[in-house]
């Protein structure tokens, strides 16, 4: 059986971190775009896309990059993607599709939405995925398998074109899910930017104790521990941008965990066991539902199912640990 025709003919990618890499394994292992055409800020960092063979052609600057493009995805930070938006802006096709992989989707539309050009479809997305790497070493073709993919675009874009970009997601092992940017931002301030927060939180607590030093720290982690420092780990360019672009909704989810936090302050204070049990209860309750509906595993491997993909898969070069 011949493979299906390509979604989109040229795909641009402006920035290839993690997500932006593990698009360009994915969209080629699936046949999903013609052509791949990458950009990155660095030198070294599209030195070494092209070392491997991640797009096409590797061009120098976001403007020569959407040359041409049917679909230009924006994987930088979100800090800069408005800039980038203005850069690219008079370099857009018509009737091309630019979007984006940014964890926070309001200050999207706002800071890239009044330079997309009329004719040009807007449509911001979030693949929820990830690892604690980054880089363009660190993508893999299966990193969207069976992970949501949470689209967020502006009253009266072109319904075919989003469904087009929805297409896309799916073909790349996404499922894919439709909300309103500033709901969006309010769920994953729960789901993901407050986890964050207190990961980086308790991984400086402890890095801070006198009374306990770095080897000790180090050498007798926890389970527990260990995932905090994988979160922890995460690209700090990137979450201090959410954080800052995200603030309104992360001081709202944070001012309710200090109020949970004080009630269970209380309970241990008081030995309130029954408080403690109750509410322990119920959180293991979301983690077995999180397991029932398949975003994650009980085998220690993070969920990362590898169904549904091509029988010959791309290479795929991890990032490591040297």
């Amino acid at each position: 059986m011949s493979k299906q025709a390509p979604l989109y003919n040229r795909l641009a990618l402006i920035g290839v971190g993690l997500i932006g890499s593990s698009i360009a394994r994915a969209a080629k292992a699936q046949g999903a775009v013609g052509s791949i055409v990458a950009t990155a800020r660095s030198e070294a960092t599209r030195k070494r896309v092209a070392e491997l063979g991640l797009a096409d052609q590797v061009v120098e600057t976001a403007a020569a990059a959407v040359e041409g493009a049917d679909l230009v995805i924006v994987c930088t930070p979100v800090g800069v993607c408005g800039t980038v938006a203005k850069e690219i802006a008079p370099h857009l096709a018509p009737d091309a599709t630019v979007s984006d992989v940014g964890s926070v989707k309001g200050s999207i539309v706002r800071d890239m939405g009044p330079h997309i050009p009329s004719g040009v479809h807007f449509v911001p997305a979030h693949p929820v995925a990830g690892t604690e790497y980054s880089g363009p070493d660190a993508g893999f073709a299966e990193l969207f398998v069976n992970r949501w993919c949470i689209l967020t675009p502006p009253p009266g874009q072109d319904q075919a074109a989003i469904d087009k970009l929805a297409a896309f997601w799916k073909l790349l092992g996404a499922n894919v899910e439709t909300m309103a940017p500033d709901h969006h931002d309010l769920v994953l301030a729960v789901t993901s930017h407050l986890p964050h927060l207190i990961a980086y939180t308790i991984v400086g607590t402890a890095d801070e104790l006198e009374t306990v030093t770095r080897s000790e720290v180090l050498k007798f982690s926890a389970g527990g521990f260990r995932d905090f420092t994988r979160i922890a780990a995460s690209d700090p360019t990137m979450w201090r941008d959410i954080f800052i672009t995200n603030k309104d909704a992360v001081l709202e989810m944070l001012g309710r965990f200090n109020e949970d936090i004080a009630l269970l302050t209380k309970a241990i204070r008081n030995g309130d066991g029954d408080t403690l049990f109750e509410h322990f209860t119920r959180t293991r309750a979301i983690r077995k539902g999180i397991v029932q509906i398949g975003q994650d595993s009980p085998a220690p491997d993070f969920g990362r199912s590898h169904q549904n993909l091509p029988p010959e898969p791309l290479p795929k070069p991890y990032a490591s640990d040297d």
